[in-house]
């Protein structure tokens, strides 16, 4: 620690031992620095910004919607910065004075370019900022040239957007035109040819495509017939089981083990077994179906002998039965038509394939020759409504909410900051190059250092004796030395007011 503040009080005494070496350093570092930074141009800044409006009901009716009107907006904003649009501000204000040829339009372009900002600060408000730093112009000039090309920009702006996309749509309502003029002539083409076949054909007069379309719904309906024919069936095979399996007579006054009743227990369990889908070669269906007509008989004749009386169950059932089989009939009839319907047609479009083919080909042209004539026809009064509503009523519409500022005061470069700096800058090199020209000349300001660097002992020191005449001139030197000192923050504190004066006379 003591070698520490041994070194720094060597140092301060270097410095000091040398002060009119680092006070030329200061004043020479510090007026570079000041001319440097007064050769420096200002900077004003204009700001404006701008609302955009896009609500508008009708243009939503139209289809113009909200993403078409954004796209409008950033291609508008994206365009107002390009090279085209920059050139007519260099035209219009003081910066195309000095413009003689191309190449200098072009360097003057370029420069406004990195001058010129447009940001979308939401999504319908942009802030445009123009910054000029001419070093040919005044203050006052410049701060006035940031808020003529704000204002420029501005007026372009509103020229683009009160001209909107006129020629454009003008151009594409006569393309649309001139295509709608060609499919009508095309479709007057087709339509005169499918008359003619039909009045040499008039039995294709239906055209192969309806023909087709009947033969696919013939078809397509007796598919739902034969679903529905298949479902009748099993519901009258359901109901024979059910039938078979009922008594036609109910026992009265017979025991349980009369042949009737044995009958009916017997075809119950036959019924059961078709039910749990025992087919008719299954052992136990054979067995209950021969045991069935074994009691038959017995039943019968035990029936005549007056053996019970008439079953209204089984009444129902054949009644149901009937119904069900008339079901099965008509179906199987509507089945029988329209095969033979299906069949005609077929052996129709057999007997002259190339007739039919000829027919299909001429109706799929019209058709699709229709149905572009339509759709160009509604693209077309689309278009015109659009265009009508884009011209007449500025679906895109703008309104300045802040108008171009007029700077007070530059927004670059920070002088008083700059001037701050170079004298601390100036300062701090002048101790510098005094302490590093004391470490050149090897002199010691401390018995210690001399020891650390000699490597021997130092006896003693012998202090410095001044006589009055040398302590006079001492003090007079040290007055001059203050005196240069003042002048150096002096001529700080002067630049420094020159600056703010200067402000405020472009104010």
């Amino acid at each position: 620690m003591d070698t520490l503040y041994e070194e720094l009080l060597s140092a301060l005494h270097s410095v000091w031992h040398r002060r009119w070496i680092a006070l030329g350093a200061a004043w020479a570092v510090c007026m570079a620095g000041w001319l440097v930074v007064a050769m420096v141009p200002n900077s004003y800044e204009s700001r404006a910004r701008i609302f955009i409006q896009l609500d508008d009901a009708l243009a939503e009716q139209v289809g113009i919607g909200v993403a078409d009107k954004k796209r409008d907006i950033e291609r508008i904003r994206q365009t107002l910065t390009s090279a085209v649009n920059l050139e007519k501000v260099v035209r219009a204000t003081r910066l195309g004075d000095t413009i003689q040829n191309p190449k200098q339009m072009e360097a003057a372009v370029l420069k406004l370019a990195t001058n010129v900002k447009v940001v979308s600060q939401e999504d319908n408000l942009f802030e445009i900022t123009a910054t000029a730093n001419n070093k040919s112009f005044s203050d006052s000039e410049n701060a006035q040239l940031a808020q003529s090309v704000a204002q420029k920009l501005i007026d372009i702006f509103r020229e683009e957007n009160l001209s909107g996309d006129r020629g454009d749509m003008v151009e594409t309502m006569q393309f649309v035109n001139q295509q709608l003029q060609q499919r009508e002539r095309e479709l007057e083409s087709a339509e005169s040819k499918r008359t003619a076949f039909e009045a040499q054909h008039p039995e294709m007069a239906l055209g192969g495509a309806a023909m087709v379309q009947r033969l696919e719904t013939s078809r397509a309906s007796l598919r739902d017939i034969e679903a529905d024919l298949s479902a009748a069936q099993s519901a009258s095979a359901a109901i024979d089981g059910q039938l078979a399996g009922t008594p036609r007579t109910i026992a009265g006054g017979v025991a349980d083990g009369s042949p009737q009743s044995v009958l009916a227990r017997a075809q119950a369990d036959l019924a059961g077994m078709r039910a749990r889908g025992l087919t008719e070669n299954h052992p136990d269906v054979i067995a209950a179906r021969n045991q069935v007509a074994a009691l038959r008989g017995a039943a019968s004749q035990d029936a005549a002998n007056g053996g019970g009386t008439i079953n209204p169950a089984y009444s129902s059932l054949q009644s149901i039965r009937a119904e069900r089989q008339a079901n099965v009939q008509a179906l199987q009839s509507r089945k029988a038509a329209l095969q033979s319907d299906i069949a005609s047609l077929t052996a129709s479009a057999i007997q002259d394939p190339e007739l039919a083919t000829q027919a299909t080909r001429i109706n799929r042209d019209y058709d699709v020759l229709r149905q572009q004539y339509d759709k160009l026809l509604q693209d077309r009064e689309e278009l015109r409504l659009r265009g009508e509503v884009k011209t007449e009523r500025e679906a895109v519409k703008f309104e300045v909410v802040d108008p171009p500022t007029t700077p007070r005061s530059p927004v670059a470069p920070n002088r008083p900051v700059l001037l701050l700096g170079v004298l601390v800058v100036g300062l701090a090199g002048g101790c510098a190059a005094a302490f590093a020209l004391s470490r050149v000349r090897s002199v010691f300001a401390t018995t210690s250092g001399l020891e650390r660097a000699t490597g021997l002992p130092v006896l003693g020191a012998i202090s410095q004796s001044l006589t009055d005449g040398a302590r006079a001139l001492r003090a007079k030197r040290l007055k001059y030395f203050y005196a240069s000192c003042a002048a150096l923050c002096g001529l700080f504190v002067v630049l420094l007011a020159a600056e703010f004066i200067q402000r405020g006379m472009v104010a």
